[in-house]
């Protein structure tokens, strides 16, 4: 009996180590996401030139440097058209030897008197003429030169194949795509429904949880343009799996903020699967049965929710650490 007076009297005199009164403090409400893997440039790498598709040195995921050759597409007609120009300018060439050989007979004949400066002049324009069809029809040569060299189709940037969508042999117009390039960098795209547009600010940290375990991305860049009810952000993460394009990761978005009552997590006390938080009333330190919900990190503490058992005001009892 004596050790029982002695305990409660030990118990009355204890003092807490720390009180406080509850605050409603305000906490983000996060909605989860699923955002898509997806670069920066998604290139095209087209044909200038139509023609059959004689090699397709690239398949899909494959990883290219800028102005590396992904195909080649020969148009036959270029060769029959450049057999035709040698053609033409050897005719050009033999007549412009026949005129330069004109003209010094006129020029002996002129020196002579034989002939007119008249007809020593016609002789000249006629290798002038000469001389510029040659160079006509050597520039044409140099255009169907330049045809056949287009048909090499390059990358138009570095990056990761994402799609080959033709096959050695096939016929290709000019401007069709043989491949698409992606390339600059990776993010993930979200898009959320237009009454959270308020709530995203560009900078935000955004929790990320990818294959490699949960990362931090930022939001970098919120479009203007609201499509199908739905704005639409770009989030940056440095070290985002680069394997997958389109691939979807979960990300968990700031939607809204309302008021909380937080308790340290410490200060929750679990009996017989119910949970008591300790406050002093007037008559003294009791336990109060609460209803306790998520947990939330508040300048790095791990603070509970308390749904329902407590009120604002009430001075909070709990171990100071």
């Amino acid at each position: 009996m004596m050790r029982i007076l002695l305990l409660a009297a030990t118990l009355a005199s204890a003092q807490p180590l720390w009180s406080a009164p509850l605050t409603a403090t305000m906490v983000t409400e996060w909605k989860a996401v699923y955002g898509r893997v997806e670069t920066r440039d998604r290139i095209p790498a087209r044909a200038r030139l139509g023609g059959t598709l004689v090699a397709l040195s690239v398949a899909e995921g494959d990883i290219v440097a800028a102005g590396q050759q992904l195909a080649e597409v020969v148009d036959a007609k270029i060769n029959f058209q450049l057999a035709a120009i040698d053609a033409q300018l050897e005719s050009q060439t033999a007549q412009l030897a026949n005129a330069q050989a004109e003209l010094t007979r006129g020029e002996d004949l002129l020196a002579r008197g034989v002939t007119t400066a008249q007809r020593l002049d016609a002789l000249r324009t006629q290798v002038d003429v000469i001389t510029g069809q040659i160079a006509a029809t050597g520039a044409q040569r140099k255009v169907l030169e330049q045809q056949a060299a287009d048909g090499v189709v390059l990358a138009p940037t570095a990056g990761r194949v994402l799609d080959v969508p033709v096959s050695t042999g096939a016929v290709v117009m000019p401007g069709e795509a043989v491949a698409t390039i992606g390339g600059g960098g990776y993010f993930l795209r979200i898009a959320l429904p237009e009454r959270h547009a308020a709530f995203l600010k560009e900078g935000a940290e955004i929790p990320i949880d990818t294959a490699a375990g949960p990362a931090t991305g930022r939001l970098a860049r919120i479009y203007p343009l609201i499509e199908n009810g739905r704005v639409v952000a770009d989030v940056e993460v440095e070290g985002l799996p680069e394997t997958f394009v389109d691939a979807r990761v979960l990300v968990r978005v700031p939607v809204d903020q309302r008021p909380a009552l937080l308790v340290p997590a410490g200060a929750v006390i679990t009996r017989s699967g119910l949970d008591f938080v300790e406050i002093t009333t007037a008559e003294g330190t009791v336990s109060r049965a609460v209803v306790a919900g998520q947990h939330h990190s508040v300048n790095g503490a791990d603070m509970t929710e308390i749904l329902s058992g407590l009120q604002a005001g009430d001075m909070l009892v709990t171990s100071h650490e």
